[in-house]
């Protein structure tokens, strides 16, 4: 009764973290800018927004394939890493006459290596964008406090400056297409879009190409990977806190509660067996298995070599031994040679396995003579 009121007590410690954990989580939120994220800092109604201007939308989900040439691809905030082979397809549809707004805070390396985005090294202050003539109806832009700003080449023309005079955002031919990047990405989520000029920004992104064409957001790459799973991904979420306090508060509860199931042991300290015991052991396991023949062939073996060693004859080659052994010792190659061509026999029963064995342990051991005796 003891023990399970402190499992009572721990498991309701642990609920209690977990309700506190879960009533402080932050509001909805997504960082990676996911067109199918309804957050202030979400792409949906960058979706909706295409749909209602009559062109047809789609998510590149489940694998990585480019939209037809001549349509817009969105790409917010790649989580999953581009690889070096995406990021060249991706500009080769560029190429062919795609056009694609790339938005984010930093990048992704491959990608921006394929394009040749660089970044100027350190935060400015953003907020307040004034937009260039190249976008038509469009003044002032809306977004975020502080931004790495871009570092444009001379093919890549500002459409968006911060007050400082920095370039938040480009546009650049390339091929018949046009890559058009931004380091806010913010100025075309949901909660953005009423804000000064964000939303004719949007409906002039989508104006680069013909009615109808198709407008794809790139989803595949807001997807699980390696390090989502890492500890430092889930800790830092309500969820991941309250199952790790849930495990701290299991473990004490065993460390607390916990009790031995009896008294503690000792090992015996290990005895070296005698020559005698690993023999029998052996034996043992040879009877077991029924392996007649590999204990007769086993025995054979010892014999020969026990004759070898008595007779000073080198074992091997074995043929030059039987050779010798019928030269130096005609009576024990004899009999030798008798007991191992009736092995084959003496494997059927027990018996003539023992009475085969005596036989070979006879010639390999015989008995010493003693002074007067007589065989």
């Amino acid at each position: 009764m003891k023990g399970a009121r402190g499992w009572i007590i721990a498991a309701a410690f642990a609920v209690a973290i977990a309700a506190v954990a879960y009533a402080f989580q932050p509001a909805q939120d997504s960082p990676e800018h996911s067109s199918n994220s309804d957050a202030a800092n979400g792409a949906s109604a960058a979706l909706l927004y295409a749909q209602a201007m009559g062109h047809p939308t789609d998510q590149i989900t489940g694998s990585f394939d480019q939209p037809n040439p001549f349509s817009i691809m969105f790409v917010f905030t790649p989580t999953s890493p581009y690889t070096s082979a995406e990021a060249d397809a991706t500009l080769a549809w560029v190429r062919r006459g795609g056009v694609l707004i790339y938005a984010s805070e930093r990048g992704d390396p491959e990608l921006n290596k394929a394009l040749g985005v660089t970044r100027l090294g350190g935060f400015v202050s953003g907020g307040q964008y004034a937009a260039t003539p190249i976008v038509s109806g469009v003044t002032k832009v809306a977004g975020a406090g502080d931004l790495v700003p871009l570092d444009p080449a001379p093919t890549q023309v500002t459409l968006l400056r911060t007050q400082q005079g920095f370039s938040a955002g480009y546009i650049q031919r390339i091929g018949i297409g046009s890559a058009i990047v931004l380091a806010d990405p913010l100025v075309l989520c949901n909660g953005y879009l009423e804000k000064s000029d964000n939303g004719r920004l949007l409906a002039d992104l989508l104006g680069t190409v013909d009615t109808g064409a198709r407008v794809a957001f790139d989803e595949y790459h807001h997807g699980l990977t390696a390090s989502d799973l890492a500890p430092q991904a889930w800790v830092t979420t309500p969820w991941g806190a309250a199952l790790l306090w849930l495990l701290v508060a299991v473990f004490f509860g065993l460390v607390l509660r916990g009790r031995r199931f009896g008294p503690v042991v000792e090992r015996p300290a290990e005895i070296a067996r005698s020559d005698a015991e690993w023999s029998v052991a052996v034996g043992q396991l040879l009877r077991r298995s029924s392996a007649r023949a590999v204990t007769l062939g086993l025995l054979a073996s010892a014999a020969e070599r026990a004759v070898a060693s008595r007779t000073g004859l080198p074992l091997q080659p074995r043929e030059r031994f039987w050779n010798a052994l019928w030269v130096r010792a005609p009576e024990v190659a004899g009999e030798l040679a008798e007991v191992e061509t009736s092995l084959y026999a003496a494997a059927s029963t027990e018996s003539d396995l023992l009475k085969a064995a005596r036989r070979l342990h006879a010639i390999a051991h015989p008995p010493q003579k003693r002074p007067g005796q007589t065989r």
